[in-house]
């Protein structure tokens, strides 16, 4: 354990560095560090080498390469420079090269050299040509922030939302400032800015100056800043050799630090474990870093080569020529376990685990003491803990081992906590292998998250460990291999040496039906290749018809787009498509490609009603379609034609139609309705009042209402309107005027059609009683009942029920009989049932099997039913139907209530 602790740099009391390798760099630079652009992502990201020749006379003539290698060294591309001068480089979150040069001009690289895209920081820009430049990232993304040669700052807070702002001038400002940088507070992005001994700090609004609580004094100068990573604290190097830490702020000072050196360093960053106090910084000068914090001591160490700071989550990187290594503070877990003489419960584990193995008795004694202590839960935590913090994996498993052991132990033990620490660890193990490059700790690894992680490993192509590490951690499809497969063909679709048949013979056998996975995207990132016979192709694979039709629109294969689109079935899909054909295409192609495709016909009919009338009937005269488009004519005639000329000229085009159609009905009403809308416009001129669109019915009831009777007969001659309607017509007028006089004259000059129960009823609406019993006394036998109910003339009602001996009729009037008033006539009606009752035939013979044999006690209703009578039901079959009695037919019951069935 003393050599573990070997490499422990203690910085005060509280806290202590190591300092290891992680990678012994063989990319065989030929160019010092100093002489380069150098740019290195966070997270284990990879590292650009841009050789800077506009800084060397000599070497002015010789094009630059930019260079990018994984964080062990490993090339990734290499490509000659031959745009313009750079000023700096930096790193995106999405792991995207931005090159600022001196014109404003931002180049955006991929991983593996390809050229994504290009964007200018203004003209302002453009003009004052950019001295510096700071790629920094927010919680919105990754930004930009410039300043130019009149000494202005411009900056974007997010690349990928490219909004520029100019940020407000610091007063008396003649030269460069001795040092800036970026920072975000309030999630606003600020810039801050030395300019001798004043502090500057520039928001989108105002110019402030601000100044470090508790500075020592007499400095005349800052030479360098460094803001931490989480842009909570800033450190400060001054010309007296003094490092102020504090907030971010600048209202609070946390400690201030001097280390004797005047010299200004190379660079400056923050060094600080997560979720912990951030408490100390890094400085490196040509030869020597060091480590300084609250302490009053600092940690020094020599440096051999020329190195680069990469400030991480929880440490700092250092790569030179030779070697990359990782400095940070010791975790508390591993600083618990390994610090010499520790009687920390994870120690102790450990320390019982070792002599376990040894079959040494003291591991009974080390887990007593444990467990006297009630800590053996508390040991096991700091030991899987302290795992994922090591870089090494035999010290991991030498900690997960002394885990498990513990965990024997235990009764209760989750374990979960295990579990997941063995499966991250694999997986950082994995990642951060020589060939990999990625060498991610474990808090880096949480800050990341998997999916990151997985989307880093698609961008360098790592395609085939990103699936192992999916299905090692049993990710869902969609989330996991789906979307690395999808990645794949993405890719595989920019190999331009294999034919597209090949490629996407090549996709479909890999990916099939797998879930989750779009041809249709993998299609358009062919076409975007400006491989459109290969998207074609693999829009082949694509299930859903939907998804293919944008991208067939978007490469001009309208008429495939429309066959996909109608298989689809959606006719919103299939609309749209034809309005990129319609624009797309003359008018006499377009006609003929909806002839070829009848759904599609049909869908644009329905359109052109409703929004290209005239359209539509260039439709139905290419399909010689008389039928409709004699239709057409006669909607036109009554939407768009006002005067009666062109409305009949339009119906005389719908009747032509109809008769090429071979519709005689058809056209022989629509000349039925020219001669009604002559008239109509004839009786307009000589009558006046409102006569035109009026139906044929309610024409003639306007003339009947209007006293032209003479007229209205004529017009219903003419139409050869029916007798029975054209009284009905007639009567409900007369009536509506209350002309009885007229009405009655009217039903005296002929037999009435309808007979004269209407005229009662129309009569009875209108609440005239006394006019309603002149017709119900004409009421034939049949309905003479009702015509008296309706007069209110219940007597007399009675009387014509009992003399039909109609059961029915009797019903109904005892039914009007109400209160006393009417309580004689409903006695007379019992009597008269009662008496009907005893005159019926006794001695009746039944002739069915059911009732061999005459019935003398058998009785019959009061009133026969109309004949002829049949008995059905009970035990007689259908077949068995049949007139039951030789004489007037009766409805018969035996004794017991019972049909003699």
């Amino acid at each position: 354990m003393d050599c573990y602790t070997a490499n422990w740099n203690p910085l005060g009391d509280s806290a202590f560095y190591r300092k290891y390798e992680l990678y012994s760099m063989d990319w065989d630079l030929k160019e010092e560090l100093r002489d380069c652009l150098v740019a290195a992502a966070p997270y284990g990201g990879p590292i650009a080498l841009l050789r800077n020749p506009w800084r060397k006379e000599k070497a002015a003539s010789v094009r630059p390469v930019l260079d990018i290698y994984s964080a062990s060294g490993m090339p990734l591309a290499s490509l000659l420079w031959k745009s313009g001068p750079v000023v700096s480089l930096g790193w995106s979150a999405e792991e995207e090269l931005l090159c600022v040069q001196e014109d404003g001009a931002v180049l955006v690289y991929g991983l593996h050299g390809d050229f994504r895209r290009h964007f200018s920081m203004g003209n302002e820009v453009l003009q004052n040509r950019v001295l510096d430049a700071r790629i920094f990232h927010t919680e919105f993304g990754s930004g930009v922030a410039i300043l130019t040669g009149a000494h202005r700052f411009t900056l974007s807070a997010n690349v990928g939302d490219l909004k520029l702002r100019r940020m407000p001038e610091v007063p008396g400002l003649q030269s460069a400032p001795s040092c800036w940088t970026a920072l975000c507070q309030d999630r606003v992005a600020h810039i801050l800015l030395a300019v001798g001994p004043d502090l500057y700090l520039l928001d989108h609004a105002a110019c402030s100056a601000v100044t470090p609580p508790g500075l020592a004094p007499g400095v005349s100068s800052f030479l360098q800043m460094a803001v931490s990573f989480t842009y909570r604290h800033l450190a400060l190097f001054t010309d007296t050799g003094y490092i102020w830490m504090g907030t971010a702020s600048l209202k609070e000072k946390l400690c201030e630090f001097n280390c004797n050196i005047r010299a200004p360093p190379k660079q400056m960053v923050w060094c600080s474990r997560p979720r912990s106090k951030e408490r100390a910084v890094v400085v490196a000068w040509e030869r020597r870093l060091m480590v300084v914090g609250d302490a009053p001591e600092s940690i020094q160490f020599v440096l051999d080569e020329d190195s680069y700071l990469v400030p991480e989550l929880d440490g700092v990187r250092i790569f030179s020529r030779s070697t990359h290594e990782f400095l940070h503070e010791v975790p508390a877990a591993s600083e618990e376990i390994f610090k010499i003489a520790s009687m920390a419960p994870g120690a102790l584990l450990l320390e019982a685990q070792k002599e376990y193995e040894k079959e040494s008795q003291k591991a009974d004694e080390y887990l007593r003491e444990i467990q006297e202590l009630g800590q053996l839960t508390q040991a096991v935590q700091q030991c899987i803990e302290a795992a994922g913090h090591e870089h090494q994996p035999d010290m991991q498993k030498s900690l997960l081992r002394a885990a498990s052991f513990g965990k024997c132990f235990l009764d209760r033990f989750p374990p979960d906590s295990f579990v997941h620490m063995c499966q991250d660890l694999r997986v950082l193990n994995a990642v951060r292998d020589y060939h990999i490059g990625i060498p991610l700790t474990y808090s880096q690894y949480k800050q990341l998250t998997i999916q990151v992680l997985l989307d880093r490993l698609v961008l360098r192509r790592l395609y085939p460990l990103a699936i192992q590490i999916c299905e090692y951690l049993r990710l869902p499809e969609v989330q996991g291999v789906s979307r690395i497969l999808a990645h794949w063909a993405c890719y595989k679709v920019q190999q331009k040496d294999v034919s597209d048949e090949d490629v996407a013979r090549a996709i479909n056998q890999k990916l099939g039906d797998t879930p989750g996975v779009s041809y249709s995207d993998i299609a358009a990132r062919a076409y975007g290749c400006g491989r459109t016979e290969l998207a074609i192709k693999l829009l082949e694979y694509e299930p859903r018809s939907g998804e293919q039709v944008p991208l067939l629109l978007k490469m001009k294969r309208s008429k495939l787009a429309l066959s996909k689109a109608i298989e689809s079935g959606d006719t919103d899909l299939v609309f749209t498509v034809l309005l990129h054909l319609k624009n797309e295409l003359n008018r006499g192609d377009f006609f003929m490609t909806l002839r070829n495709q009848p759904m599609a016909l049909s869908l644009y009919r329905q359109f052109c009603k409703h929004q290209e009338l005239e359209t539509l009937k260039d439709l139905y005269n290419q399909d010689d379609n008389h039928q409709e488009l004699g239709s057409f004519h006669i909607r036109a005639s009554y939407a768009a034609e006002e005067r009666i000329e062109g409305r009949v000229a339009a119906l005389q085009t719908a009747a032509d139609a109809f008769y090429k159609a071979k519709n005689e009905f058809a056209a022989k009403a629509t000349e039925d309705q020219m001669r009604l809308l002559r008239l109509q416009r004839r009786l307009e001129d000589e009558l006046g009042g409102q006569f035109l669109d009026l139906s044929l019915h309610d024409t003639v009831t306007t003339l009947i209402l209007g006293g032209h009777n003479k007229r209205a007969e004529q017009l219903a001659r003419d139409f050869r309107i029916p007798d029975k309607r054209l009284w009905w017509l007639k009567l409900t007028a007369l009536a509506d005027l209350e002309d009885w006089e007229e009405l009655e004259k009217f039903s005296k000059s002929k037999k009435s059609p309808i007979g004269y129960l209407p005229f009662v009823e129309i009569c009875m609406k209108q609440h005239n009683k006394y006019e309603a019993k002149k017709y119900a006394s004409r009421v034939g036998p049949e309905q003479k009942v009702k015509a008296l109910l309706l007069v209110g003339d219940v007597a007399q009602a009675a009387d014509v029920a009992i003399e039909h001996r109609n059961e029915a009729e009797l019903s109904l009037v005892l039914s009007h009989c109400t209160g006393a008033t009417d309580g004689a006539t409903a006695d007379k009606i019992q009597r008269a049932r009662a008496q009907a009752q005893k005159n019926l035939p006794s001695g009746l013979q039944c002739t069915l099997a059911c009732c061999p044999g005459p019935h003398p006690t058998l009785r019959a209703l009061p009133f026969p039913l109309l004949p002829p009578l049949y008995l059905q039901g009970g035990n007689h079959s259908q077949r068995e139907r049949r007139p039951h009695w030789s004489f007037r037919p009766l409805r018969l019951q035996h004794p017991q209530g019972q049909p003699c069935f």
